[in-house]
């Protein structure tokens, strides 16, 4: 997500979002945050028929760029009522995501159990048809004796 768009989500300017970003730079490694390149810059303006590249947009330099990691940092630098509030949701959301996926770990154990019971069992059963058939099949005839002189 852009900054201009997450300023609007977290309701603070967006130059109080940069401000806090380049305040905390520890804080937003590359794979949280990343300023968009002249080209992508150039491509993102494209996307608008009504853009001027005369005026650029009102923008002076390229807009930051935030991953899903600096989105949720963001929330904890900011200080805005808004901030507080979404991450006090994300931390909940990552709690619920955790108990979902223990939840279904187990339930994936057990299924991996009943997999190889059933799989021993079937072993099993295969070995009780083989012993059934042999006990079904006609006894083989024997031998016949040539009747006369060799």
């Amino acid at each position: 997500m852009l900054d201009r768009d997450l300023a609007e989500i977290y309701q603070v300017p967006t130059k109080r979002l940069n401000e806090a970003v380049r305040r905390n730079p520890e804080r937003f490694p590359s794979d949280f945050m990343f300023r968009l390149t002249a080209e992508e810059l150039e491509n993102w303006r494209s996307q608008f028929a009504t853009s001027n590249p005369e005026i650029k947009m009102g923008l002076r330099r390229a807009p930051y760029a935030f991953t899903e990691h600096g989105v949720a940092m963001l929330s904890s630098v900011l200080t805005s009522p808004r901030a507080v509030a979404l991450n006090i949701m994300i931390i909940r959301a990552f709690v619920r995501l955790r108990e979902y996926l223990a939840t279904h770990e187990d339930l994936a154990h057990r299924i991996a159990e009943v997999e190889r019971m059933q799989s021993e069992h079937g072993a099993d059963i295969q070995q009780i048809y083989d012993c059934i058939d042999k006990l079904i099949e006609p006894a083989p005839e024997p031998p016949k004796r040539r009747i006369g002189f060799p």
